[in-house]
């Protein structure tokens, strides 16, 4: 017959035919709802009672699930299911069962004792998946176990099912035989009791687990106040409630970030003194260069926010630890052979990063225009100033010529980050302007760092005078031909296969640059030094830019890098200046000088870009962009007087070295902010703006 939920279960059946006699009995040892399973045996005939059974054949389960038959069983027990009697105690059946479809029927829970081996367990289990829970609660039978299952038919209809299982397993087990139908739902609802304790007993054990540490926040009232999660940020908030947010737990933003450097600093300082003992402490060289380095960032972060270049920041603070009573102790406690090493790892960063910026494409289609604009301006303010130093300040001529070489560089760290901003915004893009001034910038430098560099190794050269007209093409000679070997071998290491071939790239280039730089010093060789930088960064530069071999990220390593450096060196070139010490007369003829110098320098940038197609207020721009002057004169302002001090050269020597160092921070803050100002300020009202530019922001064709 076909199985519906309004069938019977035959084992449900002799039980209900027994209850009343269960009720009655209730004082007895043994229930007659035992006694009318005790005739329900598995044990074949003649076998003890208390052995186990052998096991039946498996039951074949119809292929037509409507073909099951509902065998009933009579109440003699003809089924023939007996139940040992060791199994039998006081309480095995309970008075308030449960209703079985609401006709009064009841469900007797068999207990037992008996060994796993010899018990037969009955349950039953729900669902599709045929998976039934033998549960030692629902009843245990001798001879294995028996356990009931639910499940669906063909038609669609609940199915239920006995399976027999040999296993000695008290889980659950597949359903292996044929359905047969059942109405009753009371052990469907101690199933979802049991699994809802299990479900509750679990939460409460992860919850045990994993919320002590919210439960101790949340017992302290005075911990919620600094928790994230209990503040909501308003949509606009004001500055007080973004800044009540900004130190809310646990630590984010800008907050965080200062707290991950706090904690790394503090590491490493612990570090160092470990290892340096009192050059780490206070009064310690290593101690003042960190201070220094700390509040050089900071000091720039400050005048930042007033729109000037953060580098006049970080000379600042120099100039106050060293001027300054108190704070000098940081300035004065400073080595000065660190500090002309930390400042030639600087100038080494910077000579590869404009080797790598000249691009000869773009050097070939400005051409000539760009050759005028970077030397001409720069050789006429070394030559005036060589003649204002003679004649206001009485340096030597080769001093003065040194001196010229530092004042005329311009400055890439001021220039660059302006021109760009204008470019972005479409100013004097059209003509090419930023492009031009900021290639011509390059070469600038490379001039100016070349022209010193070969006046410092005249200067100091000791010999024959014919050693001396001889030696500044040896050095340049010595210079190109290391960069231009080892520039060649760069193309090909490291090979195209390598796997962060541009962090290697940067690694080689770095360590190559400052062999030629540290290593020319100990030849005596000054000047090739700087000359063989420039030069392995420009032949290298040439290989990468091939398309197999290109790896744009070279340059941006080195910018990131140089955002770290150049606070460092801007803050020791401050350090070298002693505003108590300095002589009223080296400032005085000192700001003349360049007041001269840099006017003359305006008006040749002016000229020389006459006869193009820039009007006349692009040639002023451009003038006034050429202007500014930081980086160069950082690098290379004290690198005479690092070699006085380094040969332990003569009184006047140091004199004339600390007037350059003066003279060339006075540069700086004089051409510094005036210059960014100026070109922020003119370049929107000389230069005009390119026609696709001028669409407004909300414009759909321009707008991302």
């Amino acid at each position: 017959m076909e199985g519906t939920s309004d069938s019977q279960d035959p084992l449900v059946i002799q039980d209900l035919a027994d209850a009343p006699q269960a009720h009655d009995n209730s004082g007895s040892d043994v229930s007659d709802c035992h006694k009318s399973t005790e005739t329900l045996s598995l044990n074949p005939a003649g076998s003890p009672v208390g052995s186990p059974p052998p096991l039946p054949p498996e039951p074949k389960v119809p292929n037509n699930m409507s073909s099951l038959k509902h065998e009933p069983t009579t109440a003699s027990g003809t089924n023939g299911l007996n139940e040992s009697q060791e199994d039998v105690d006081d309480d095995t059946c309970d008075d308030s069962a449960t209703p079985l479809n609401g006709t009064g029927d009841e469900v007797c829970n068999l207990r037992s004792s008996t060994p796993p081996r010899s018990r037969t367990q009955m349950s039953h289990s729900r669902g599709a998946s045929q998976v039934s829970s033998c549960g030692a609660s629902v009843g245990r039978m001798s001879g294995g176990d028996l356990c009931h299952s639910r499940g669906a038919s063909t038609d669609g209809s609940t199915m239920d099912a006995y399976t027999y299982s040999a296993t000695e397993s008290r889980r659950g087990t597949y359903s292996e035989a044929g359905t047969l139908p059942i109405g009753s739902t009371v052990i469907e609802e101690n199933m979802q009791g049991w699994e809802g304790n299990s479900e509750k007993k679990l939460s409460d054990s992860d919850l045990g687990h994993t919320s002590y540490p919210k439960k101790l926040v949340s017992s302290c009232k005075c911990c919620q106040v600094f928790m994230r999660k209990h503040y909501d940020l308003p949509e606009n908030p004001t500055q007080t409630e973004a800044l009540k947010y900004a130190f809310t737990c646990p630590p984010h933003g800008r907050v965080g970030d200062l707290l991950i450097w706090i904690i790394a600093g503090l590491a490493a300082w612990g570090c160092l003194i470990s290892i340096t003992g009192d050059k780490a402490l206070p009064g310690g060289n290593f101690f003042s260069l960190i201070v220094l380095y700390i509040m050089a960032i900071l000091g720039g972060e400050a005048v930042q926010l007033l729109g000037l270049p953060s580098l006049l920041g970080s000379l600042l603070v120099g100039i106050f630890f060293r001027s300054i009573p108190g704070l000098n102790v940081i300035g004065s406690n400073i080595d000065f052979q660190w500090s002309a090493a930390l400042r030639g790892i600087a100038l080494v960063i910077i000579l590869i990063r404009a080797g790598l910026g000249l691009d000869p494409v773009a050097l070939r289609k400005l051409s000539f225009t760009v050759i005028r604009l970077a030397f001409s301006p720069c050789l006429v303010e070394t030559v005036s100033t060589a003649i204002a130093a003679w004649l206001l300040l009485g340096l030597p001529w080769s001093w003065g010529f040194m001196l010229g070489f530092i004042l005329a560089a311009v400055s890439p760290a001021v220039v660059v980050p302006s021109l760009l901003k204008l470019g972005e915004e479409g100013y004097g893009v059209d003509k090419g302007i930023p492009t031009l001034v900021i290639a011509a910038a390059s070469i600038d430098d490379v001039l100016a760092i070349s022209g010193f560099s070969v006046m410092l190794g005249l200067t100091f050269a000791e010999g024959s005078p014919t050693w001396t007209i001889v030696k500044g093409p040896i050095e340049i000679f010595v210079g190109l031909m290391y960069g231009v070997i080892l520039g060649v071998l760069c193309w090909y290491l490291p090979y195209r296969e390598k796997k962060n071939r541009p962090l290697y790239k940067l690694i080689l280039l770095f360590v190559l640059g400052c062999l030629a730089l540290f290593g020319s010093q100990k030849a005596a060789l000054e000047s090739a030094g700087a000359i063989g930088v420039l030069t392995v960064a420009f032949v290298a530069g040439l290989g990468w830019r091939k398309p197999e071999t290109e790896d744009p990220e070279v340059e941006d390593y080195y910018k990131s890098i140089w955002a770290y450096v150049m606070p460092l060196m801007f803050s020791l070139i401050g350090s070298e200046i002693n505003v108590v010490a300095i002589n009223p007369d080296t400032i005085g003829w000192g700001l003349l000088m360049l007041l001269i110098c840099l006017t003359l320098r305006v008006i040749t940038s002016f000229f020389v870009v006459m006869g193009g197609e820039f009007t006349i207020w692009e040639r002023l721009f451009i003038a006034i962009a050429w202007l500014p002057k930081a980086t160069v004169q950082a690098a290379i302002g004290s690198k005479a007087l690092d070699h006085v001090r380094l040969t332990d050269g003569s009184e006047d020597d140091i004199r004339r070295g600390e007037q350059v160092v003066t003279i060339a921070v006075m540069v700086i803050l004089v051409t510094a902010p005036i210059g960014a100002a100026a070109i922020k300020l003119t370049g929107p009202k000389l230069l005009a703006k390119k026609a696709s530019a001028q669409r407004s922001a909300d414009d759909p064709e321009t707008t991302v």
